[in-house]
């Protein structure tokens, strides 16, 4: 038994039972070949919960310090997130940047899913904000389909700043799969990357109900 078919038999259970976790849509995901999964980010849990909900393994980029961390609780973590798919990236600049973009495109090339959030962090307020371009290229450059999803009630379950999640309902929605042929060979053209991401975006909200905000989430944060 691999270590994400252990993970999954054990919290698959844990998560119905403690979140209540229903799933919405997961027909939508093709059961074989490329495609990428994307979607909303409220809260760290999101990261715990879609990778357990889902049928394949969901490849995903994942910040460095998850995997080093030290003592139980670092090991723990490490374990886990590196069995279910995280592929850890430093976030420094720019490269960091083009590293977790090739990297997804490795993910997709060998046809495995590879799931992002197009906003790039997770929501300051509960709302929906601008995608980042990343999502159009990657789909642009493999031909992967797109399906997005929606989480819905994390951030009820997880407030920003708190610790241990509290007891609630989750839902996790799922669209119908996305593809922009259409697109072929324009991955550098900057208006039809921002078309392709507000479209995938549109999905999003449409899915999760949240408003959107057409401003990145890192500007509202800094502001």
């Amino acid at each position: 038994m691999s270590r994400f078919t252990l993970i999954k038999a054990v919290l698959g259970p844990v998560l119905r039972l403690v979140f209540r976790a229903r799933v919405e849509g997961a027909e939508n995901i093709p059961a074989s070949g490329p495609v990428i999964l994307a979607g909303n980010h409220l809260t760290f849990i999101d990261s715990v919960v879609l990778p357990v909900v889902c049928d394949r393994q969901v490849f995903f980029i994942g910040k460095d310090e998850y995997v080093t961390g030290k003592g139980l609780k670092g090991r723990l973590m490490a374990w886990f997130f590196t069995g279910v798919g995280m592929i850890p990236v430093a976030r420094d600049g720019g490269r960091g940047g083009v590293a977790a973009l090739m990297t997804g495109r490795r993910v997709l090339e060998q046809g495995n899913v590879f799931g992002i959030y197009p906003e790039g962090t997770r929501s300051p307020d509960g709302r929906l904000y601008r995608g980042r371009t990343g999502i159009a290229r990657l789909t642009l450059m493999t031909g992967a389909p797109v399906v997005p999803f929606a989480i819905i009630g994390t951030d009820k379950l997880q407030p920003s700043g708190s610790g241990m999640p509290r007891f609630g309902k989750v839902t996790v929605r799922f669209g119908e799969p996305l593809e922009f042929s259409r697109y072929e060979g324009m991955d550098r053209d900057r208006y039809v990357l921002r078309a392709v991401t507000d479209s995938v975006m549109t999905e999003v909200m449409e899915l999760s109900g949240q408003e959107y905000v057409d401003m990145y989430a890192t500007k509202a944060k800094a502001a």
